[in-house]
Order: C-alpha cells, then sequence, then structure tokens
C-alpha cells in the first residue's frame, strides 16, 4: 500500500513538473504557430555563409524584407504582417546573431556586416528588388543597406530607427552616459518589466507564463546581446551624411513618446533624405509594430501605394 502511495505521489509531482517546466512552452508555441498562421506566414531558413538564418514567409506581390531591432526577433513583425501579406509578399528574418539565427561568439555583428549579410540573404532567396523596412537597429541596417545597395530597394521604411544623432537626447541615451545599465538587456523578472514599461507607452498585459518563458530566453542571449550592443555601439559611421545618398522614397515612422530613441531624430531624417514622407503615432512608443499593428501597418500600406 505504502509503495502504490509512493508511486501515485512520484507521478502527481512528475506531471507538475511537466505542467510548470512543459506546458507554459506549448502554449507559447501555440500562441505563436497562431499568430504566424493568421498572418499566412511560415518558417522557413536559409544558408549564408557560416549561418543559418531563420525567417517568416508569406503573401504575394512585391517582396518586402521586415528586420528587427535589438534584442528581438522575426515575431517583432507577425501582427504587423497580418494586414501586409494580402498584398504583399512578406519576409521577416532573424538577423545573424538573434532570435533562431546562427549566433557565433567571434563573428562581428556591426551595422555594416549585417547590411552585407542581408544582400546575401536575399541573392539566397532570390529576391532581385525589394521593399525594406526597419525597426530601431532594424532600420539602421536597413538604412545603411539601401546606402551600399540601392539598385536593389524599390522603398525604404524606417520605423523608431537608429543611427542619427537625435537633437534632444533621448532618456536612455542619457541613462548610458551617466553609466546606467542597459535598459535593452534584461536578465530577470524587474529588468524584464522595467524593459516592458520603457519600450512601450500602454504596455501589454503579458501572461505570467509567456512572462517567465520569455525571461528564460533573455537570459541565454543575454551575453551575446551585450556583446553585439559593445560592438555597434562602438561603430562611428553615423547616418546623416550618407542620407542625401538613398535617393528611393522614404517612409519615417515614429511613436511620440519613445523614451530610446527621441523623436526629434524624426526632423534629422527628413532633411537629410531627398525623398522622405514622415508620421508621428501619438501616444505611441518605440516598437509601433507591436503596440499599434493595424495603425502602423495602415500608414505603411498607404506610403507603399502612394507614389
Amino acid at each position: 500500500m505504502k509503495k502504490k502511495v509512493v508511486v501515485i505521489i512520484a507521478a502527481v509531482l512528475a506531471l507538475a513538473l511537466v505542467a510548470y517546466f512543459v506546458l507554459p512552452s506549448l502554449l507559447l508555441k501555440r500562441a505563436t504557430d497562431s499568430e504566424r498562421k493568421a498572418a499566412g506566414l511560415q518558417q522557413k531558413t536559409a544558408l549564408i555563409g557560416d549561418h543559418e538564418i531563420a525567417y517568416l514567409e508569406g503573401g504575394r506581390g512585391e517582396a518586402i524584407i521586415m528586420v528587427h531591432g535589438f534584442g528581438a526577433n522575426k515575431d517583432n513583425w507577425t501582427r504587423f504582417a497580418k494586414f501586409i501579406t494580402p498584398g504583399f509578399h512578406v519576409l521577416a528574418l532573424d538577423l545573424p546573431g538573434f532570435g533562431n539565427s546562427t549566433s557565433l561568439e567571434k563573428a562581428s555583428y556591426g551595422i555594416v556586416e549585417q547590411a552585407k549579410r542581408l544582400n546575401q540573404f536575399a541573392d539566397a532567396i532570390g529576391l532581385q528588388r525589394f521593399h525594406i523596412v526597419g525597426n530601431s537597429m532594424g532600420g539602421y541596417i536597413a538604412a545603411r543597406y539601401a546606402v551600399m545597395f540601392s539598385e536593389r530597394v524599390i522603398t525604404l521604411g524606417l520605423f523608431n530607427t537608429a543611427g542619427v544623432r537625435s537633437p534632444v537626447s533621448s532618456e536612455m541615451a542619457q541613462r548610458m552616459s551617466r553609466g546606467e545599465p542597459n535598459p535593452l538587456i534584461a536578465g530577470s523578472v524587474e529588468e524584464f518589466d522595467r524593459l516592458i514599461q520603457f519600450v512601450f507607452s500602454t504596455p501589454p498585459d503579458i501572461p505570467r507564463f509567456v512572462k517567465k518563458l520569455l525571461i528564460e530566453e533573455a537570459q541565454k542571449h543575454r551575453a551575446g546581446n551585450e556583446r553585439i550592443f559593445k560592438q555597434i555601439s562602438s561603430e562611428h559611421e553615423a547616418l546623416e551624411p550618407d542620407l542625401p545618398k538613398v535617393k528611393t522614397r522614404a517612409l519615417v515612422l515614429w511613436g511620440d513618446q519613445d523614451r530610446v530613441i527621441d523623436v526629434s531624430s524624426v526632423q534629422v531624417l527628413k532633411n537629410g533624405l531627398p525623398n522622405s514622407t514622415s508620421v508621428i503615432m501619438k501616444d505611441c512608443g518605440h516598437l509601433p509594430m507591436i503596440e499599434r499593428p493595424q495603425e502602423a501597418a495602415e500608414h505603411y500600406l498607404a506610403f507603399l501605394k502612394s507614389k
């Protein structure tokens, strides 16, 4: 009898462990798969050099490459892409060093190197010319790409992009100048909560089990993110001198409550880009395509369809 009770207790504990460690992962995967399906996206991979690139692809029409920001991944674009795939061929990639793509300890993941890899990615999947849109660091890479490989870019989208000197110093820039920790790198519950508060004007309500998994993922990538941030910070190739070389149409879209990169950067980009349009979204933070995906998509589609 005692042996049977012990077995039952062990089975209950095993089920509890499965529920605690496995079930949240399965639920998050199911939710992610559901959002990708709603957007008409499928995950694929491509090999460029010594990096395997994970990316999402779906839709028909002219191609759009979507480039995520620092510490992020391809699914930053999933909800936004839902409104784009009915009329365009969307490709949202995990940049090398991030997400499910290869990350090599000794590789350089600076802006210029990433722009070169982006070009290799376009070659690998057979794209000739395409639209490109990026957020934050991804916008910096997209803009640098448009300078380096202008003949391939149909239009350029810059969402809260890095790479220019803001006339007004952002809260993040001020924090970093005082030697405070990088608010974009999280490794604990407290740091993750602060990160969410920092990048959104209206922070989303994240279920506890999702938060737990996201924190675990952030902890896994923390050392790599810190290394990549140092690489990017050591580069001194600001975009301003090269912006006049971007002859293609460009959309500059920004959340007016961005604490990472101040909204005053919009005027710098407008002054530098010869053929640009700007949109400032009210009461929106650093990630407009996540915070208000439909509104951001409507602005982007209006830009794409205008001539």
